[in-house]
């Protein structure tokens, strides 16, 4: 019998388990099932004894018919494997476990780099385009003007007004002159992204 029974081989390394290493479990396996038959084939060669059969005649003697060191040398081989074929199995079904929860973590971790990475795309976003601040802020309101009914308020802080912001605001009269530019409707943006509608038209106070 080969060197090859009674003793099992591992991963080739005690680190991380590999795939290679799984493939060499499988070869090992196959190899040892190999080895098992063609012990079993020893066995049925010699009048289909098996592993139970009596090696004596009902006489007590032994029996004449059989290779009676060929039959326990098999017998003996088939025992070792079988266990070398236990220890293979609960190497690989480890393996595949340690590989599983590997890849496991991986996916994890890569999740994890994932939302890291959107999380800072996000936050260097905001403060490229950080908020537009005020230009102006609304000191009164007359009645059923258009900044009343476009919702302005005491107080309320003015980010955009058409095509003026806080970048090209230069005095109150180039408000003017976009009101004048832009009857019938202007965009107006308040302080806290409060969009409202300012429809610019003739108006004089009561």
């Amino acid at each position: 019998m080969s060197k090859e029974a009674g003793q099992s081989e591992g991963p080739s390394q005690a680190g991380a388990v590999t795939v290679s290493d799984i493939q060499e479990l499988m070869r090992r396996k196959e190899e040892i099932e190999a080895q098992i038959k063609a012990n079993y084939d020893v066995l049925e060669s010699q009048k289909g004894v098996g592993m139970s059969e009596p090696l004596v005649d009902c006489e007590g003697y032994p029996r004449a018919d059989v290779d009676l060191y060929q039959v326990r040398t098999a017998r003996h081989n088939v025992v070792c494997l079988q266990n070398d074929h236990k220890a293979v199995m609960k190497q690989v079904e480890e393996a595949l476990h340690q590989l599983h929860a590997r890849d496991k973590e991986k996916q994890a971790r890569d999740m994890a780099e994932a939302h890291e990475e959107a999380r800072s795309r996000r936050l260097a976003h905001s403060e490229t385009h950080s908020p537009l601040q005020a230009f102006a802020k609304v000191n009164s309101v007359s009645p059923s003007s258009p900044a009343s009914i476009a919702g302005l308020q005491v107080d309320d802080e003015i980010v955009e007004f058409g095509s003026v912001n806080t970048q090209n605001f230069q005095s109150l009269h180039g408000l003017g002159s976009v009101v004048q530019h832009s009857e019938g409707h202007t965009d107006l943006e308040e302080a806290g992204n409060l969009d409202s509608q300012l429809v610019a038209s003739p108006w004089a106070p009561a």
